[in-house]
């Protein structure tokens, strides 16, 4: 890890798995480990585990190296995912804050829904980014 300069993300998993349900628990267990150690901050999981993923990014944004875009239906565990703008989470608001931190690390479309023909769900959602990103300029 040290002789390659790689960063580790440890992905947090909402209110469906008992360890590293949110951004505050992967920070508590990490903060003290090397600070290539971080997390890739899943903004659906995190806002089902009723945390403001907005806030979170700005709180932890020196160890999160990798986010995982996607967008839910509520913030609690029968929240589920939705395409990228259907949902309840303030992508603007997220796209912003990403600038404000200074966030250069990788985003990714994380799609879990209609996965029997997921492609207009991706397309929808990758669009709908992309559009918030240019109106939010």
């Amino acid at each position: 890890m040290k002789e390659y300069g790689f960063n580790y993300a440890i992905h947090l998993h909402g209110p469906d798995i008992a360890i590293y349900q949110d951004a505050d628990e992967v920070w508590e267990r990490t903060k003290d480990l090397d600070p290539r150690i971080g997390m890739c901050l899943d903004i659906g999981h995190d806002y089902r585990n009723g945390k403001d993923p907005v806030a979170d990014l700005k709180k932890y944004f020196s160890r999160v190296y990798d986010v995982h875009l996607k967008d839910v239906t509520d913030s609690n565990k029968t929240g589920f995912s939705v395409e990228v703008g259907r949902g309840v989470l303030d992508i603007p608001a997220f796209i912003n804050a990403m600038r404000e931190v200074g966030y250069s690390g990788m985003v990714s479309l994380e799609h879990e829904r209609n996965m029997k023909d997921p492609f207009t769900g991706i397309g929808e959602s990758i669009g709908y980014f992309r559009a918030m990103v240019e109106a939010t300029k």
